[in-house]
């Protein structure tokens, strides 16, 4: 389901030094953007665009959300690692997003809080007094082959 790993993460993972992988020490975390945003996979923090591309609305927290359940699997018959997590949903907001990115948290939405991919909705998408969901994807959120 992503749309762009961020190249901090793959080097993470190589380099066995990411917590979001393994021991999973680290909440996983969504923060919703704007269309403004423009993926660059060398980004590293979500400190480097979150004031600006952010979004704001009701019941939406500046950093974004912890996600539930993330879970990392590999899967053998498909010869892949699968990072997935609960679908998320945000009740009772009012807000637009085009983007998700999820970044392994440190401190809820610190500068430095290393990014690992971003989603691309492919157009705006909204809620009125309502929910904001993301269904992740069956095969999962990150699937690295």
């Amino acid at each position: 389901m992503a749309s762009g790993i961020y190249n901090i993460f793959k080097t993470g993972v190589m380099a066995g030094s990411y917590s979001a992988v393994g021991a999973g020490t680290k909440p996983i975390f969504v923060a919703l953007l704007n269309n403004s945003y423009t993926f660059n996979a060398d980004n590293k923090y979500l400190g480097q665009f979150l004031g600006t591309y952010q979004v704001t609305g009701t019941a939406y927290v500046a950093g974004g959300h912890a996600l539930s359940s993330p879970t990392v699997t590999q899967d053998d018959t498909d010869d892949e690692v699968v990072l997935d997590a609960a679908d998320w949903t945000l009740g009772s907001s009012t807000i637009t997003a085009r983007f998700a990115i999820l970044y392994s948290s440190y401190g809820g939405g610190s500068g430095s809080d290393p990014l690992i991919c971003a989603i691309d909705f492919g157009s705006d998408q909204s809620s009125s007094s309502g929910n904001f969901s993301i269904q992740w994807a069956a095969e999962g959120i990150v699937n690295l082959t």
